[in-house]
């Protein structure tokens, strides 16, 4: 194998240490910027790929955003469902693409700024305080094979004193927002600067009694408590979404408590025939909750030992045997 390689480079803090750590490795680098029309940023990673002195390609991937992603993560919500992005994003179009300008280029190696690790095409988790291998449970086995993580044994505190040190102008540089189409994180006003606007409707208990008015079915999620404007003699959170009837269903969360869950189109990264223990995350955080894995023909089923705080329909579900990520697929 040789080693030229292709870094996704962002012009952020990350993927700049990252390009740095593989150079000082002996990697031949290749930086790769996918491109969704944010002149700034193409700018940051200009800059960046001239302060490493590495050759830099610009790839405009906004219309495999728009169809892999963008559209899904839309119709998600107008389902009542509440979809993770970046999941779908990372096997889809950023992955993909960088094994597409590896290919293209002969090398052998792909690379990102994730804080995860990779060993014989096999995924692990980072440091605790910045793992990020939740959001790469779908890629796939040959982009596994292929990837470099140089920042799975840091932290993010480690990584800007590193930044500082290589003397990286992106050193104290922002962290990037949580969702690259949306830096304002409003979803709804995304999804209704798109033409679709659904309308209001009631907000109603478990019995179906009125509450008050909702804003649109696309601006909430399971778990959801401030944001409901509703006067109430006690604590109250949206506890399930109905898009059928158009209803916000609010409680005082006890039913948000749940023992086990449905999880579809598990992507399997160990092959599993038979009930096994693991831990599950059920959304990107450090939490994560001792379960028992059954493999099913559409997908999994989840019993958990205790019960877990508001699964949310189309987040992922993600299951560890100790570091390794074993597989990943959608609540339902």
């Amino acid at each position: 194998m040789n080693k030229k390689l292709v870094l996704g480079l962002s012009g952020g803090v990350d993927s700049a240490v990252a390009a740095k750590l593989l150079l000082n490795e002996g990697y031949e680098v290749f930086g790769l910027y996918l491109d969704i029309a944010g002149e700034a940023s193409r700018e940051d990673a200009k800059a960046a790929a001239e302060n490493l002195g590495i050759p830099l390609e610009i790839a405009d991937i906004s219309a495999a955003l728009e169809e892999k992603v963008c559209r899904p993560f839309v119709e998600a919500y107008l389902r009542g469902e509440t979809p993770n992005p970046c999941v779908l994003c990372n096997p889809n179009v950023k992955f993909k693409t960088l094994l597409e300008y590896a290919d293209i280029i002969c090398a052998d190696f792909i690379s990102t700024g994730h804080y995860a690790r990779v060993s014989d095409g096999r995924l692990f988790k980072g440091e605790p305080d910045n793992d990020q291998s939740y959001m790469l449970c779908r890629l796939k086995k040959e982009q596994l094979e292929r990837l470099k993580l140089p920042l799975g044994d840091y932290n993010k505190l480690e990584v800007r004193k590193l930044a500082e040190g290589f003397g990286l102008p992106a050193a104290h540089k922002a962290a990037s927002m949580e969702i690259c189409f949306i830096p304002d994180k409003d979803y709804g006003a995304y999804i209704e600067a798109r033409g679709i606007v659904p309308p209001e409707g009631n907000f109603v208990d478990e019995n179906g009694k009125v509450l008050g008015r909702h804003r649109g079915i696309h601006r909430y999620t399971v778990g959801q408590r401030r944001g409901l404007n509703i006067a109430a003699a006690k604590r109250i959170f949206v506890s399930e979404i109905r898009p059928d009837t158009n209803e916000v269903v609010l409680s005082d969360g006890e039913e948000l408590f749940v023992n086990k869950i449905g999880v579809m189109d598990v992507n399997w990264l160990v092959p599993k025939d038979d009930k096994f223990e693991a831990e599950v995350r059920v959304r990107h955080s450090k939490l994560s909750f001792p379960a028992i894995v059954e493999p099913t023909e559409s997908g999994a089923q989840v019993i958990f030992k205790a019960p877990v705080r508001a699964p949310t329909k189309g987040q992922s579900a993600v299951f560890y045997i100790g570091e390794e990520v074993i597989g990943g697929g959608f609540i339902v």
